[in-house]
């Protein structure tokens, strides 16, 4: 039996997307560019994908462009918002416990003449209002604040924060990853104040390789392709029609019936934890109760590492991860436990559990079990 205990990671594609994309790639295989029939039906198909997406979001359609993921649209949102404004000022303010597709992007920035500033977080991983009001400057043109924390679960009280960057100066752009939040809750930019957002169908059931960049109407950014023009010259490219096709697909699932599965995932959370708790020597990082993202518990074991419990869990058929994926090549102390300030025992014993709408309570159960067994060997095994 596999126990799958790594969404946030990447999530598995589910039938009903797996067939839309098969279809788009074996019947509407035309180049959307191209002007005969089967151009026709490609075409068809990007606009109905954008048209399906922007109707959750409650947007025109001509406000969301089709990127290959995640780290393009940060990419995409920031460099390109950056250096459109630049004439305008050149701060640029974000957070100590981003992704890195955003916090390598700022470096990137910083190291082209902009000038960054982080800001903390509390014990719980959330960004302090007056924090960020005490951070912006006659300079800045950008606070970019992610939606959920990819580690612990966090989620940044966007709204509020988008609000104090505007009564500073309506100008300023405001930009959030949601790649962990997207599919979760029913994001709204406009009413919340979000100018950029960026999404990635894999965390939600779609295909690797497909994303959009929202991109509030007015707002110029400087484009990092150039090309032929497709997507009003913002994201030149032959477009990826089944990716397209499959992230609208599953975020179109994924909003179907969203309360009542956020229900369910909560439920699994609270009974995953509280569990957790129960074990000798264990220790949640962040909230773990609503106030944080239905699907992620970050939970640290005292004297035993991180990998060391990840491939013992493994050989169980259980699937979990000891940080952020995009990082788990480059291993390192979490930034984001730094951040929170969590105690040195925690920095490298910590393991995240990531659930998905596929996931059920026996198999939370099941983890427990094989955790409570594995634990006391491998403290032991550890302290000889």
């Amino acid at each position: 039996m596999e126990i799958y205990f790594d969404n946030a990671a990447t999530t598995q594609v589910t039938p009903r997307v797996s067939d839309a994309v098969v279809q788009a790639m074996t019947g509407i295989y035309g180049n959307p560019s191209s002007l005969h029939h089967k151009g026709y039906e490609a075409e068809l198909a990007v606009k109905k994908a954008r048209t399906e997406i922007a109707s959750l979001l409650k947007v025109p359609e001509k406000e969301i462009f089709f990127t290959s993921g995640g780290t393009e649209s940060d990419n995409l949102a920031l460099i390109g918002a950056a250096f459109a404004r630049r004439r305008a000022g050149s701060h640029l303010i974000t957070t100590s416990v981003e992704h890195p597709a955003v916090l390598r992007t700022m470096s990137w920035l910083e190291n082209n003449g902009f000038q960054v500033t982080y800001l903390p977080v509390d014990a719980y991983g959330q960004v302090r209002l007056e924090d960020l009001q005490a951070a912006l400057t006659p300079e800045t043109i950008l606070v970019s604040v992610m939606y959920v924390n990819n580690e612990i679960g966090a989620r940044e009280p966007v709204e509020e924060l988008s609000r104090i960057a505007k009564a500073y100066n309506p100008a300023i752009l405001f930009h959030s990853d949601a790649v962990q939040a997207f599919g979760k809750y029913r994001i709204r930019p406009a009413r919340e104040g979000i100018d950029l957002m960026s999404v990635s169908a894999h965390k939600l059931h779609g295909p690797k390789g497909a994303g959009f960049l929202y991109v509030r109407d007015k707002v110029r950014l400087e484009p990092l392709l150039h090309g032929g023009g497709q997507q009003r010259d913002l994201r030149p490219g032959t477009e990826n029609v089944p990716g397209m096709v499959g992230l609208s697909e599953a975020a179109c699932a994924s909003y179907e019936e969203r309360e009542e599965k956020n229900r369910r995932l909560y439920e699994l959370k609270k009974r995953f934890t509280e569990g957790l708790l129960s074990l000798e020597g264990t220790h949640i990082h962040g909230h773990t109760g609503e106030a944080s993202a239905p699907h992620i518990v970050s939970a640290g074991f005292e004297g035993v590492r991180s990998e060391t419990l990840l491939h013992a869990l493994e050989e169980r058929g259980i699937y979990v991860s000891s940080g952020s994926a995009c990082s788990s090549n480059h291993p390192s102390v979490s930034g984001v436990l730094k951040a929170i300030g969590s105690e040195e025992r925690w920095l490298d014993s910590t393991l995240r559990f990531s659930f998905s709408d596929l996931n059920t309570k026996e198999e939370t159960d099941i983890c427990l079990a094989a955790l409570k067994e594995l634990l006391p060997t491998l403290r032991r095994y550890r302290r000889s």
